[in-house]
């Protein structure tokens, strides 16, 4: 019998108005943009008329989803940065000297004298006065191995321990490098992701690409310049004690001592110690303030941990200057009044109000544990990705009249059924796209074009299946519910195969490739929903008012 259930012609229709209300805000897209984020600037930093007025352009009871337009097509800032992981080996073994230090200084009496020695990047070199303790030295330093925490590294540790003569020799275990490695990138495109989530950028690809690489593309940036001036700067915050100042740049200090300019006094040099007693990575938190005179500066907070170092410092250390170090530069160097038990603090420079807020935002979204190399730089202009929204335009136009015409011709009044249910179609792509707030990209038109064509196929199959049951002189609706329940495995094995094309093209791809990937996957979905679904119900309600004798296909 040719119908369908009252609930289920209820639950067709709920999904069709659904779909078009989702897809609705993406007609008056500049007015729901822009009340969008008038709405996020209000929840993150108050209300102001100006934002209250953007706020009410577009009802708040109305859905504001919109299609994000991505790189190629809204323009913006493309850029490949290369990570130094070798850094962080040098940090870590900087790190570890105090440790070392103080393990053999206990057993003095076996190894003699301690002295650090200049050593390739990566590796701590450490010479004792008696050679003949090499053996215990040995033992103690490997004593402070910790195991590798990874999966490939189970069972091995992190620290290799050599000794020659005097000089006893400690670096990284390759097992400990692949890790390091591996959690520097995870740490990089964390901290990447969230410096760039903190200035209001609009769906962001970053993205890891081989085993030091990251991609990372921000539709509407103005420049590459721009995008690299928050990722750009590591932020880099250690606090270090400080031996001497000095106006020679070539100074040099013993071994263990580094020579840093001052930020804001020119010609002024500090020389401080190499080993920093807190960084960066301990804070939790930096917020822009004003000092005791009324000057701009940065509050910051640290964890347990770095309160508890900070503080035992600044116990030891009352009456010395302290040297707050950002990126290589010295911005202040207080002299430590008391001790400073709460693990708080406060950051005064020469800075503006934008500045302390910035250097807020950088501290507070962490400390990139290696620089970077920018081996790729490109910015994309507004005015070309408005021609790549109107190329896609005219394409999907194009094959949208041309597919039009042919089922119109083809196909006659059920070429016509078949036709609305492509309008509508489309407009569920674009509804499941902004409730799912997907990033449209020039490879996701194609996707839609190509979903165009593909859409009535499934029409094709079920309108050519519905002439071969008329031929069998089979009545008009016997011959129109044959023809769907014989035509639905081919409809499904043939999508299904496509679905699944789509699906590896996700997983496997990266950027523009998943982008065609989610819009064709999702356009086929939406196609044989309407095919089967929306179009049968059209023609059933048509035969219900029409009640015709036979059939012209």
């Amino acid at each position: 019998m040719l119908q369908i259930d009252t609930w289920k012609r209820a639950l067709i229709w709920a999904l069709v108005v659904a779909g078009l209300v989702l897809a609705a805000p993406n007609l008056f897209y500049n007015r729901v943009e822009s009340h969008n984020d008038a709405v996020k600037a209000i929840e993150a930093s108050g209300a102001t008329p100006e934002r209250e007025a953007q706020a009410a352009s577009w009802p708040s009871w109305l859905p504001s989803g919109l299609v994000n337009l991505g790189l190629d097509l809204r323009g913006g800032a493309h850029i490949l940065a290369e990570v130094k992981v070798a850094e962080v080996y040098q940090s870590r073994m900087e790190a570890l000297w105090p440790e070392i230090r103080d393990a053999l200084r206990d057993a003095r009496a076996d190894v003699g004298t301690i002295r650090l020695q200049e050593s390739a990047p990566g590796t701590l070199k450490v010479r004792i006065s008696n050679p003949d303790g090499m053996a215990r030295a040995l033992e103690i330093v490997r004593g402070l191995a910790q195991p590798v925490v990874s999966l490939t590294g189970a069972g091995t540790t992190d620290i290799e321990v050599a000794g020659q003569g005097s000089d006893l020799t400690v670096q990284l275990s390759e097992a400990e490098q692949q890790a390091t490695d591996e959690r520097t990138m995870q740490q990089s495109l964390e901290i990447i992701r969230r410096r760039i989530d903190e200035v209001g950028t609009r769906e962001p690809t970053i993205q890891r690409q081989g085993s030091d690489r990251i991609l990372i593309e921000v539709p509407g940036l103005g420049s590459a310049d721009e995008l690299k001036a928050i990722i750009g700067t590591t932020a880099q915050l250690t606090f270090q004690g400080v031996e001497s100042s000095t106006s020679d740049p070539s100074a040099t200090g013993a071994v263990g001592t580094e020579v840093l300019p001052s930020a804001n006094e020119p010609g002024l040099y500090y020389v401080l110690e190499q080993a920093s007693v807190v960084t960066g990575e301990e804070l939790t938190d930096a917020q822009p303030t004003f000092d005791q005179n009324g000057r701009p500066a940065v509050s910051f907070r640290f964890n347990p941990s770095g309160a508890r170092k900070f503080g035992d410092y600044t116990a030891t250390h009352i009456g010395s200057p302290f040297a707050i170090v950002l990126d290589n530069e010295v911005i202040s160097a207080p002299v430590i009044q008391s001790h400073i038990a709460g693990g708080s603090g406060i950051i005064t420079g020469n800075f503006s109000v934008e500045e302390s807020t910035n250097l807020a935002v950088l501290l507070r979204a962490g400390a990139l544990p290696a620089g970077m190399d920018f081996l790729e730089e490109r910015t994309i202009g507004p005015q070309l990705g408005q021609d790549s929204i109107d190329a896609g335009k005219l394409a999907t136009g194009v094959a949208f009249a041309l597919v039009l015409a042919f089922m119109l011709l083809t196909y006659g009044l059920f070429g016509l059924f078949a036709n609305i249910a492509l309008t509508l179609n489309i407009a569920l792509i674009l509804g499941v796209l902004s409730a799912i707030g997907a990033t449209l990209t020039l490879p996701g038109i194609a996707g839609i074009v190509l979903t165009v064509g593909m859409a009535v196929d499934a029409n094709v199959l079920i309108f050519e299946r519905i002439r071969e049951e008329l031929k069998s002189a089979r009545g008009p609706a016997r011959a129109i519910e044959l023809g769907y329940e014989r035509a639905l495995s081919a409809i499904i094995d043939a999508n299904l195969t496509t679905v699944i094309t789509a699906i590896i093209l996700y997983v496997m791809g990266s950027g523009p490739v998943r982008g065609f990937a989610i819009t064709l996957g999702l356009g086929i979905v939406t196609s044989v929903f309407t095919a089967i679904w929306v179009t049968r119900l059209l023609i059933i309600l048509w035969f219900e008012r029409r009640r015709p004798k036979t059939l012209e296909i």
